[in-house]
């Protein structure tokens, strides 16, 4: 598998022990580390700021030896001719007289451009105006018997395979308007940054913050190479910190203060990026005010064979725990006020929901409590309704009673069976346990529930989640509807997940046990009898396993990546879990779900958006009921 094909472009930051005022030691420094890059899939080699010179040569930098070994650095890498791109920090003397604090990007034996800082760092300990002279406005032709012709500009982008990156130095990131958000607009993917910027107390963290909100912003990747400890610590100390960032997400990050080189290769989705800046419509409306020259590297993008680059196999769970709890928190307060303020603006004080004992409605019916809490109103305010009918199990109705008498609200109980009976019969149905049986239990208890909210004066709140939504996996004009939805928008893991997190830090001892039986309860629609009394419909046996549909989602919709990425995504992030064959079926299952389903999402209930995906037909996602899988289909068998 090349997985360039797929997007990825890998990239490495190097903080490398510079040889102070030495650039031809440099050079040959920074050549054995793009000669042992070669064959690794990476595509570019980041060095950080005058890294052929040393950034704290001082006021060697305008000495005419240091210049023209500079020069001559920059023609040894290039005739190298390394299998892998490159961009170096080296001082650039212009035919004028004028010095530029330049980055050199080197490809296919030449140099392809320079790009001069524009921000000149000049206050506290630093004195770069002392030898530079910015780059703003700069647009230079260079003609070199030995470095070719090229261009001193700041506004520039260069290509390699499909994939556009522009470079930024150090300062420029720091200002009120960063040269990278231009770049970005014109349409760099990917911004390269070459830094010597020194430590200091705290400054690590902010210096963090500003690489991983640039790529939040802009929309794009971020690669951040400073300079290491071999610098000069006559009063200052550079400790080589290397960043990766990508859409507001931090790839990865070295440790700092190492005594010897230090590398960070990081794996950017530039697909997921293009898709985002599709999506962002302030991206795609912001106003473009800078021309850019554009620059095609001669040099391909190289065979990434192996991907390091991991996704998660639940996306929409955090993997940290203290974000984990503070998601947890968020989203339970987004769906506790949407209820409410559903609640104030159609004037009723009351709720109905029906408990089934399974995840969805235990969910929900924990939301409802936090609702009313928050509008001061009494826990009975809660109608919960009990609807047991032939495919209940002794089980869930036993979970529903306790999960009632737990938080203090009453439960009715009202068998479906004598309703169903009758409605078959008048149907003339011949009792088989078919669509028709499955259906007109979820439609009774629909009817029930909302009737039942007439005499009380009550919001029928939805319990389906965002997993059953996107496969359809609920009856058309039944559990498909709701007076509120509060699950619309949470996906089958993340419920789990949720209802947990109560169980452990919000339950008492006697709902938290009850919450623990709910979640060792096998999903399930119970709408066909059990055996032994036993629940003999298991959802994940039928649909496939929630974790590889929830995967597929996400990366769907909220990604807009190919069903074949998502495919080999799977492959990676599942492996030892699902075999090739068995994700293959189920991504297949899933889009002919999904695309089959959508008439259901047309006409849902409101509810609240609580993450970066929404199926609502109102909010994130509108497609026509009448789209086809089959296209998709077809080339997933072709696999």
């Amino acid at each position: 598998m090349n997985y360039s094909e797929l997007d990825y472009l890998r990239a490495v930051a190097i903080a490398p022990q510079v040889h102070l005022a030495d650039p031809l030691a440099n050079a040959e420094q920074a050549i054995g580390h793009l000669r042992r890059l070669e064959g690794s899939g990476a595509a570019l080699a980041l060095f950080p700021e005058l890294s052929l010179t040393g950034y704290s040569a001082e006021d060697l930098l305008g000495t005419a030896k240091l210049l023209a070994d500079a020069q001559a650095a920059l023609a040894r890498i290039a005739a190298a001719r390394a299998g892998i791109a490159a961009v170096v920090g080296v001082p650039w003397r212009s035919s004028d007289g004028r010095l530029f604090n330049c980055a050199a990007v080197i490809a296919g034996g030449r140099v392809a451009g320079l790009v001069p800082k524009t921000a000149l760092a000049n206050h506290g300990e630093f004195h770069e105006r002392r030898w530079f002279v910015s780059g703003q406005g700069i647009d230079l032709q260079v003609a070199d018997e030995a470095l070719g012709r090229f261009r001193i500009c700041a506004d520039q982008l260069f290509q390699i395979g499909p994939w556009r990156f522009a470079v930024e130095l150090c300062e420029d990131l720091w200002t009120p308007e960063p040269p990278g958000a231009g770049h970005a607009l014109a349409g760099a993917e990917l911004v390269l940054n070459l830094s010597a910027s020194n430590e200091l107390a705290a400054k690590t963290a902010h210096r963090r913050d500003l690489v991983r909100m640039a790529s939040a912003q802009w929309l794009c990747g971020y690669l951040y190479a400073g300079a290491g400890l071999g610098e000069s610590s006559k009063d200052l100390v550079f400790g080589g910190h290397l960043l990766a960032a990508e859409g507001g997400r931090l790839l990865g990050e070295s440790e700092r203060f190492s005594l010897d080189d230090a590398e960070l290769a990081a794996e950017f989705d530039l697909g997921r990026l293009r898709r985002d800046r599709l999506r962002n419509s302030a991206f795609a409306n912001a106003l473009r005010v800078r021309p850019h020259h554009e620059e095609r590297l001669a040099a391909e993008l190289p065979v990434l064979g192996r991907l390091e680059r991991r996704y998660d196999v639940r996306p929409f769970v955090p993997k940290d725990e203290a974000q984990r709890d503070a998601r947890a928190q968020d989203i339970l307060s987004i769906q506790a006020s949407g209820l409410s303020r559903r609640m104030r603006g159609a004037r009723l004080e009351r709720l109905v929901i029906g408990l089934s004992g399974g995840l969805d409605s235990t969910l929900a019916f924990l939301v409802c409590l936090d609702a009313l809490e928050k509008l001061r109103l009494p826990a009975d305010n809660l109608h919960g309704l009990s609807l047991p009918g032939p495919g209940t199990s002794e089980r869930t109705l036993a979970s529903a009673r306790q999960l009632a008498a737990a938080a203090g609200v009453a439960l009715r109980e009202i068998s479906i069976a004598p309703a169903l009976a009758q409605h078959l019969k008048d149907l003339q149905h011949a009792g088989e346990d078919d669509l028709v049986f499955e259906n007109a239990q979820a439609r009774e208890r629909t009817q029930l529930l909302f009737d039942y909210a007439n005499q009380v004066e009550g919001l029928v709140v939805g319990t389906g989640d965002l997993s059953e939504l996107a496969l359809g996996w609920c009856t058309f004009n039944a559990d498909q509807m709701a007076g509120y939805n509060v699950n619309a928008g949470v996906p089958k893991t993340l419920v789990a997940y949720l209802v947990r997190w109560h169980a452990r830090h919000r339950a008492s001892a006697e709902l938290a046990a009850v919450l623990e039986r709910v979640l060792s309860t096998p999903i399930s629609p119970e709408l066909i009898p059990p055996e032994n009394g036993e629940i003999r419909q298991q959802t994940e046996a039928i649909i496939g396993p929630y974790e590889l549909h929830d995967f597929f989602l996400y990366h769907y919709v909220r990604n807009g990546f190919h069903p074949r990425k998502i495919f080999e995504l799977a492959r990676l992030a599942f492996a030892g879990r699902h075999d090739e064959q068995a994700i293959k079926g189920w991504l297949k299952l899933f889009f002919q779900r999904f695309f089959s389903q959508q008439y259901k999402r047309t006409t849902l209930p409101a509810g609240p958006k609580v993450g970066t995906l929404s199926l609502s037909p109102r909010g994130d996602w509108r497609m026509p009921d009448e789209a086809s899988a089959a296209a998709i289909v077809a080339a997933i068998d072709e696999w």
